[in-house]
């Protein structure tokens, strides 16, 4: 038997050969890759533009063929954006902003999953008075946009003396995670047989015992879920290092913008294209090595409940 035609053979008579039919292609898979064809086509043609443009001297930019390959390939618009991007009067490259981007990183990332953790294992495995108010609480937050409270929070942050600093973007990104990372947590610990948290506390143990020495070593796969959401989501915003940051901690995104915006003369396309560039190679160097992870997280409960 081959894969195209199945043989029978009866004695003292020859072969018959039988075709198989072929499967047919369904028209809702030709549309779905037709789909998913042009999304991939959407996303990759700019990014295409983007990565030709920054390897390109100035005087081929000026010609207008965007598609077309260098002729002569150059680095010196990645050096100059990392070394020499002009930022209104300073001339510092965009290499300040990444330092600011990692300072404000951690913290931010310390600070929404501590809370939220603790937070989501509470709700799930104790019983929490109000819980289900609460969880109803944190849902609507979730949804509200950050223009709505931002007066308010620069109120708090203002109150607490450290707006301007690394530890006012830091604790504004906590807080506004914390309503959504938290329902994840929960929604994960949910998953947890009870029976292995009651006889936990029947052997004497305590909230945060139990949280440290059974909870937590389970929580793997929500944490790369949760770490490479929170990543994404720090490193890439703009707004909150905008209107939380001081002069020497603007992130990243922020010194790009204000580079790219500051007028010189000629724009200089190549080097605008570089820093976007390595703005956003961090977060997918990130992707890339936890991927296989997130999917795990994601299909063992993340966002189940």
């Amino acid at each position: 038997m081959t894969a195209l035609s199945e043989t029978r053979a009866q004695p003292g008579r020859a072969a018959i050969v039988i075709p198989r039919r072929r499967p047919r292609i369904k028209g809702s898979s030709i549309a779905i890759f037709v789909f998913l064809t042009m999304v991939s086509l959407f996303v990759a043609i700019p990014l295409y533009v983007v990565i030709v443009t920054s390897f390109k001297p100035i005087g081929e930019i000026t010609l207008g063929q965007i598609f077309n390959l260098p002729v002569q390939w150059t680095v010196q618009p990645w050096m100059k954006a990392w070394n020499e991007m002009c930022t209104g009067l300073a001339c510092d490259g965009i290499k300040q902003g990444f330092f600011n981007s990692v300072a404000i990183l951690f913290p931010s990332l310390v600070l929404s999953i501590a809370i939220a953790s603790v937070t989501g294992y509470a709700l799930a495995l104790w019983n929490v008075r109000w819980a289900d108010g609460f969880l109803f609480v944190l849902f609507i937050c979730a949804f509200v946009p950050f223009q709505i409270i931002m007066i308010p929070l620069i109120i708090v942050v203002a109150s607490l003396g450290i707006f301007g600093t690394v530890w006012a973007i830091a604790l504004v990104h906590a807080v506004l995670s914390m309503p959504l990372l938290t329902l994840i947590f929960r929604n994960f610990y949910k998953d947890i047989p009870r029976e292995l948290i009651n006889a936990a506390i029947m052997d004497s143990g305590s909230f945060w015992k139990i949280f440290w020495e059974i909870v937590l070593p389970m929580s793997g796969n929500i944490m790369v879920v949760v770490l490479i959401l929170m990543i994404t989501t720090v490193w890439n915003d703009y707004l909150v290092g905008l209107t939380f940051g001081g002069i020497s901690t603007k992130p990243m995104t922020v010194i790009l913008a204000n580079s790219v915006i500051t007028s010189r003369g000629e724009a200089i396309y190549n080097v605008n294209m570089a820093a976007a560039l390595l703005t956003a190679v961090p977060p997918l160097v990130v992707y890339f090595a936890l991927g296989r992870f997130f999917v795990q997280g994601i299909t063992s409960g993340a966002i189940k409940g």
